[in-house]
């Protein structure tokens, strides 16, 4: 007999220890076991409640009446929820999140998840319930910030851009339905590239909320304020007509200049540019709100520095839009179709009129089989920002023709945004790695204007077209403000002279003296000229005698669609 009581005694012992190494598990990684029960209103806590709440004593958490009094109001509501419903036997399972704020406790308030299973014994009213309570704060705060950057931009604090468009789509739908006013804003800070360039990326997203802040200072109550895209605020002014907003522009245009914008890395000079637009009048949903107020940022900030224009409706603009939608679905179309076609003018030795090489010109052919110049193409494509794919397109056509024409020598045009960026660069050099023979036959043209938009980007440009073996002519020279130290620099092979000094040079004492001088130092830095638009023989004698090498222009043949090699 002694024996079996001293063995019950041992087995109650072990599970009285393994109890308790339970608990001290569940205590170290932040959960508890409960059981309660309905009739004494008593918990049992298998692992330290009090500890884990912060509180004082286990009496404080000993009855659900006492656990209640801790638990934030919302989660009041929750839990008589969780408890709610109809047993069938198996008990109904429950998970709830909620605040426990314990009176007098030595922590911050403590959120957790409360999960378990109650029974109600053939009733509908819970008699017990056994569940585990976890606290969850790291999660929540998580949750929480998550919540707040579902609606809010984490550089400024300010609403992002989904939310700010959500509250633009519900204002306009307001004051349609309620026959009010609004307006929608678009902010910009003024070259904001300078700001990053001169102080870095850090220090301008900091100026930026430092912008934000003092904006947002000035507006009144109902109205909005968000991230719309990088160095751009849109605000939303509720009951703001027409009338009103330039003085609204007018205050948020102030309340930045008329001080320096500091930040903790130092203060900066700013000034701002604005676009509004009037809701519901002069737009009715939110893409109408966005690209009006837009295209009025634009206008405020063509006219300068820390301007504000509102939009107003123009048939004539109405009607250039549509019209240059119209023209993109051509030049579109075309390239779709495969309509890029080359002509080919000849660029002639000027003593022997001996074909030096062809120049590839771009072409377009109408379905209807009509032909449009570069002329009419290339200032719509570069409008449209379309000049990329036209130049990949001719990039196509003028390396298959050298590979199918061994004779052929060619030049060929890339303007400015094709030459600083990667793809055009990139498809030339796969190329011609593969055909190394072809870039002995080929010339590359940049204009004047593409040299000097970034020198460096342009010497490597340069470079990478010396390194695969093709030559690189500076087209249209003298239009814009390349000095010959560049020239030299970038190791420039040809400059050809724009038309504009050859078309009237026998008349022109002005246009000769510039074309002379500039004939004389490329010479002596040993870079071959090329004057274009030759229309006369006496054109060509003037040049000849100055020493210009080639000449091209309809004095030595137009540009033909028919190949120059039978």
């Amino acid at each position: 007999m002694e024996n079996e009581v001293n063995g019950g005694m041992a087995i109650h012992e072990s599970r009285h220890q393994g109890s308790d190494r339970t608990a001290a598990i569940l205590s170290t990684i932040g959960e508890v076991v409960y059981r309660w029960s309905q009739a004494d209103d008593r918990i049992e806590w298998n692992g330290d409640a009090a500890a884990l709440f912060g509180l004082a004593s286990p009496e404080s958490v000993a009855t659900g009446a006492a656990f209640s009094e801790l638990v934030e109001e919302p989660g009041q509501l929750a839990r008589q929820e969780a408890l709610a419903g109809t047993d069938t036997g198996d008990g109904v399972p429950y998970q709830i999140e909620y605040a426990l704020r314990p009176k007098g406790a030595r922590g911050p308030i403590l959120w957790v998840e409360d999960t378990g299973r109650w029974y109600a014994d053939g009733g509908r009213e819970a008699v017990r319930a056994e569940g585990v309570l976890r606290v969850i704060n790291e999660r929540h705060a998580r949750e929480q910030r998550l919540a707040f950057l579902s609606r809010h931009d984490d550089v400024t604090g300010l609403y992002n851009r989904s939310y700010l468009l959500d509250l633009l789509d519900e204002t306009i739908t307001s004051t349609r339905k309620l026959d009010t006013a609004a307006a929608f804003l678009v902010i910009a800070i003024d070259d904001f590239h300078l700001i990053n360039d001169a102080y870095g990326y850090r220090i301008g997203d900091r100026v930026l909320a430092a912008v934000a802040r003092r904006i947002r200072g000035r507006l009144r109550d109902g109205d909005a304020i968000g991230r719309f895209s990088g160095h751009k605020l849109g605000l939303i002014l509720m009951n703001c007509d027409e009338h009103e907003m330039p003085f609204a522009a007018e205050r948020f245009l102030a309340a930045i200049r008329d001080d320096v914008v500091a930040t903790p890395d130092g203060a900066a000079s700013v000034t701002i540019s604005i676009g509004g637009v009037s809701l519901p009048r002069h737009a009715q949903t939110p893409d109408e709100a966005i690209e009006r107020a837009q295209e009025s940022l634009g206008f405020a900030r063509d006219t300068g520095r820390g301007r504000f224009f509102a939009y107003a409706p123009s048939a004539e603009r109405e009607a250039e839009r549509q019209s240059n939608i119209a023209l993109s679905q051509q030049l579109i179309g075309a390239l779709s179709e495969q309509r890029v076609r080359l002509a080919f003018q000849p660029v002639v030795d000027i003593h022997t009129r001996k074909v030096g090489f062809h120049e590839a010109l771009l072409r377009l052919a109408h379905p209807d089989g009509t032909i449009v110049s570069a002329g009419q193409v290339v200032p719509l494509a570069e409008r449209l920002g379309l000049s990329r794919l036209f130049d990949l397109a001719v990039l196509d056509q003028v390396l298959e023709t050298l590979i199918r024409h061994p004779d052929a020598h060619l030049s060929m045009n890339v303007s400015p945004e094709t030459a600083a960026g990667p793809d055009w660069l990139a498809k030339f050099a796969h190329t011609l790695d593969q055909r190394p023979d072809l870039g002995q036959r080929l010339i590359v043209e940049i204009t004047e204007t593409s040299a000097i938009r970034s020198l460096d980007d342009t010497a490597y440009f340069v470079s990478t077209i010396h390194d695969l073996g093709a030559r690189l002519a500076i087209d249209d020279f003298g239009a814009g403000f390349t000095s010959f130290r560049n020239l030299r620099e970038l190791r420039v092979d040809i400059v050809k002279i724009d038309g504009s000094f050859i078309a009237t040079l026998p008349r022109s004492r002005d246009d000769q003296i510039f074309v002379r001088r500039l004939v004389e130092l490329a010479h002596d830095l040993g870079i071959e000229t090329v004057a274009e638009w030759v229309q006369d023989e006496e054109t060509a004698a003037m040049l000849a005698e100055w020493g210009v090498s080639r000449i091209q222009g309809h004095l030595c043949g137009a540009a033909s669609l028919e190949l120059p090699w039978k």
